[in-house]
């Protein structure tokens, strides 16, 4: 396992902001940045009761200890570390948790920043939000299921 991949993960059980700073923390870092995404109770105007994160796990540990690699080439002297949740959360709960040192805090800032954006738009992560109308699936976009069951990957006729 390399440094990168001991440093950001997947995992069912809640997770801990303190562990995500320990894994940044270091003599030289005077700041460190973090931002904890939690589950809301609406989204777009639907009300959420509870979420269920499904990953890709392999792929999506890949290309999250590929973005944190970018960012420390990136920033010189920054680190990055950051866990994103999986399996069934409640409103309150914390979906993933990411942390960003620097020896100063506007590159801690944006390292954070920049972390939870890229792991948002490119790791293989989906959610299913439950409400009073019942379930539905948010950003699937690779594979889109029909009412049917039947996926389709755009090639609708």
């Amino acid at each position: 396992m390399t440094d990168d991949e001991a440093r950001v993960g997947l995992r069912e059980s809640p997770l801990s902001l303190d562990e995500v700073v320990a894994n940044v923390a270091r003599p030289s870092a005077g700041g460190i940045a973090t931002f904890v995404g939690v589950v809301r109770d609406e989204s777009d105007g639907r009300a959420v009761t509870r979420l269920d994160y499904s990953a890709y796990g392999a792929m999506a540990k890949r290309e999250m200890a590929k973005i944190a690699s970018e960012l420390e080439l990136e920033l010189p002297g920054v680190r990055v570390s950051a866990v994103h949740r999986t399996g069934s959360l409640e409103v309150g709960d914390a979906a993933i948790v990411c942390a960003a040192s620097a020896p100063h805090r506007g590159e801690a800032f944006k390292a954070c920043r920049e972390l939870i954006d890229r792991i948002k738009a490119r790791v293989p992560i989906w959610k299913r939000e439950y409400g009073p109308d019942g379930a539905v699936w948010v950003g699937w976009v690779d594979a889109r299921c029909s009412p049917d069951g039947h996926e389709h990957h755009g090639h609708d006729h």
